[in-house]
């Protein structure tokens, strides 16, 4: 089979680039804001008095550049028509996610945020196909209007990767004639607070622990009573914005459930196959932005009077880091367009294992390509004012957060020596 991108995609490749260089780069070059993307960007983004929260003049510019690129028709790219996109597809978004990763830092697309002039936009999605109509009119159009921002909620202190364990409950209870539920319990990793209004609780409404029946997915205002923001967890790619979360006695009515009572973990499984074919790619194409520099300085710098690229130490370990990208970048497209030609549930019987593939693969590859080009690079590879750091510490984490790697590969034995049922 001859596998070639469509030309409507390609063709959109070259619009967005005409768009980069037309509207964001000139917003880059403004006002100094080259800071948040030179040497200086850590310093820069973070407001180390405060938590090591996001400082606000670059949550502030990242929310100026989702304004222009929605007011270009680019940043609802992946969500249907009904809400102002164009229908996105899977294979669109992994083409356009890996481009925009390989064009290295920048404002266009800095996924240590997961902002993109080309939205995600999940929560979108979870609410069309969750959502009540009444939940769908009070929360879709702020989120898309940048109004209104949502956290997750689903990781504990003491339950990780194991979401069918979890200490927060939530039980019955009436006030003042509604009916609503008490929740009490932790959360970690709450990624996005303080800037979000509602953070996706996931909580046991029944059942015993180690089932996935019995939890329940409510949508819970952070300024509701009981609700406690703990300690912000400093990380290795800074700035921070996941704390720890309390609740205590948290009341919400039971219009706040997201999809069906006891049923919530597949809410939170809804989008998890686009989630990491996505992820995948733009971690596929980070890396081939850190094996290009490294091809091209290799060939320019000449220690001992001689290209770096005549020596098989640098040559060979860049032609390993090259034929995995080839293949991956294969796999990770042809996965995303079989997942365009099926149902939900068809994709995690027939593919699950093909997405877990790209997904632990390219993760692991960046890795790689970033700590490889920080030596070939020598010095200034190890320094700041090169992005191989940056690009290492912020992808360093999907090999734990975007589902653990063991995780993946479990599932990859699962179908393998058929256990998955």
């Amino acid at each position: 089979m001859l596998f070639e991108i469509p030309t409507e995609i390609t063709d959109y490749l070259a619009e967005l680039d005409a768009f980069i260089d037309r509207e964001i780069k000139p917003i880059e070059a403004r006002d100094d804001n080259i800071r948040f993307f030179d040497h200086r960007r850590e310093n820069a983004r973070t407001d180390w008095e405060n938590d090591g929260h996001p400082r606000a003049d670059w949550w502030a510019l990242l929310a100026e550049m989702r304004q222009v690129a929605d007011k270009a028709g680019h940043y609802r790219f992946a969500i249907p028509e009904e809400f102002g996109g164009k229908n996105g597809s899977n294979l669109a978004m992994a083409v356009i996610r890996h481009h925009l990763a390989h064009k290295g830092l920048g404002l266009h697309n800095d996924l240590q945020n997961e902002s993109s002039i080309v939205g995600n936009l999940v929560q979108v999605l979870m609410l069309r196909d969750f959502g009540t109509p009444q939940q769908k009119a009070a929360f879709i159009p702020p989120m898309l209007e940048g109004k209104m921002g949502w956290s997750f909620g689903l990781t504990e202190e003491d339950h990780g990767s194991d979401a069918t364990h979890m200490d927060t409950r939530a039980v019955p209870e009436m006030r003042d004639g509604v009916a609503g539920y008490r929740i009490n319990g932790n959360k970690m990793w709450t990624t996005g607070l303080p800037y979000t209004s509602h953070v996706m609780t996931f909580t046991r409404t029944s059942g015993e622990d180690g089932k996935a029946r019995g939890i329940t997915c409510f949508v819970v205002p952070t300024d509701a009573p009981g609700f406690e923001i703990g300690e912000y967890m400093w990380t290795f790619n800074m700035p921070t914005d996941h704390p720890k979360v309390k609740y205590t006695d948290v009341w919400v009515p039971e219009s706040a459930i997201l999809g069906e009572l006891d049923n919530g973990l597949a809410v939170a499984q809804h989008f998890v196959h686009e989630n990491r074919i996505r992820q995948a790619a733009s971690s596929l194409g980070a890396a081939q932005y850190c094996i290009d520099e490294a091809v091209k300085y290799a060939r320019e710098r000449k220690p001992f009077g001689k290209p770096l690229a005549v020596n098989q130490a640098i040559q060979f370990p860049l032609v390993e880091l090259q034929t995995d990208a080839e293949m991956l970048r294969l796999l990770i497209y042809k996965t995303a367009a079989e997942m365009d030609s099926m149902t939900k549930p068809e994709v995690a019987v027939r593919l699950s294992d093909k997405v877990s593939m790209c997904n632990y693969k390219a993760n692991r590859l960046v890795c790689n390509a970033a700590d490889f080009a920080m030596q070939v690079h020598g010095g200034i590879g190890y320094s700041r004012h090169k992005p191989f750091e940056h690009i290492y510490r912020h992808h360093r984490r999907y090999r734990i957060t975007e589902g653990a790697e063991e995780i993946q590969m479990r599932k990859v034995a699962g179908h393998l020596f058929g256990f998955m049922g």
